[in-house]
């Protein structure tokens, strides 16, 4: 019975299994579909208890009331400051505070889809489906399983995400910039004449801007899990090596087996570390491009405009200060 359940362990396996979504347990429910609603009830746990302990206190406790308590308090406080003051508002100015909620769950959202998606939930069920569960024949069901993958591995998902980034940008730029004003900057100041050629590479570029945030996002997720997946392959190819075709264990099968097996296992360690900044990393990535999208549309840019208009007569008038303090 081991030996056999060892043998179906590691027969050599399709790496993009990790990656496809496919019907689970809980019948009409798929793997990405229940993680993707796992992620978002744990996403709103973890801000809602760092939120407490980030708001300030009662006046009870002093001055220690404006002090954040935790280091996952910290970390979220951190993310959140570093986000809104060096990200968004250099992007949106004064209307930060009205976009920053918004960007914020964006962030931690995907990235708990991203993280959620490097714990291998899915390789646990099916050791556990191997060990207590059945098929319809009578065998252990080693694909068993209720939750795995990663959301964000599924084009659906990440188009969803765009798709909604799409309406948030385009309202806001038709709510900023009002119907003409929206129109117009399809030309960019081009003059009327160069209508014909602006006009279909603009609109064009609307829809890509969203179709590449979702086509970023998702092959990010596949290639890098595929790419794991394929290393612990050959992990499990290296223990199956340690048993010849007679059932017996040779030296040449050990020590090939187990050297192919320890550079696998390094190799799968460094990326798994790879994989967790390319989750932060694409999590950002995602949030930034919003952010500059909807500055794009936006008429924010008068005010740095009038700033450095203001700025540039102020030293003007202290050039002639000091020419007049001279010539007295």
């Amino acid at each position: 019975m081991q030996l056999s359940m060892l043998t179906l362990a590691y027969e050599v396996p399709n790496p993009l299994n990790h990656v496809v979504d496919v019907k689970g347990a809980l019948g009409p429910l798929t793997l990405h579909t229940v993680t993707l609603i796992t992620a978002s009830i744990l996403c709103m746990i973890a801000l809602l208890l760092a939120s407490r302990k980030i708001r300030t206190g009662d006046e009870s406790e002093g001055t220690s009331r404006y002090v954040t308590k935790g280091s996952f308090a910290h970390m979220i406080e951190f993310l959140c400051l570093y986000l809104r003051d060096e990200v968004v508002k250099p992007q949106l100015g004064k209307s930060t505070d009205k976009f920053i909620g918004f960007l914020w769950t964006l962030f931690f959202f995907i990235l708990t889809m991203n993280v959620l998606g490097l714990i291998p939930l899915l390789d646990i069920q099916h050791i556990i489906g191997g060990l207590f569960m059945t098929d319809a024949a009578g065998n252990p069901d080693i694909h068993w399983a209720v939750i795995g993958g990663t959301a964000t591995g599924n084009i659906a998902v990440t188009g969803a995400l765009a798709v909604m980034c799409f309406v948030v940008i385009q309202v806001n730029g038709l709510r900023s910039s009002g119907l003409k004003g929206w129109a117009a900057h399809f030309l960019g100041g081009a003059p009327a004449y160069l209508a014909p050629i602006m006009l279909p590479v603009e609109v064009l570029g609307m829809f890509i801007k969203p179709f590449a945030l979702a086509v970023r996002l998702f092959a990010n997720m596949v290639a890098g899990h595929t790419l794991m997946a394929t290393i612990i392959m050959f992990t499990g190819m290296g223990i199956g090596m340690l048993t010849d075709a007679t059932g017996t264990m040779g030296v040449a099968a050990i020590a090939g087996g187990g050297f192919i097996g320890l550079v696998s296992l390094v190799a799968a360690v460094a990326l798994m570390f790879l994989e967790i900044f390319v989750a932060f990393l694409q999590a950002f990535i995602f949030m930034f491009l919003v952010t500059i999208f909807i500055a794009q549309l936006m008429h924010h840019h008068h005010d740095d405009h009038e700033g450095a208009h203001s700025h540039e007569h102020g030293d003007e008038s202290a050039v002639t200060d000091e020419a007049a303090l001279v010539t007295q």
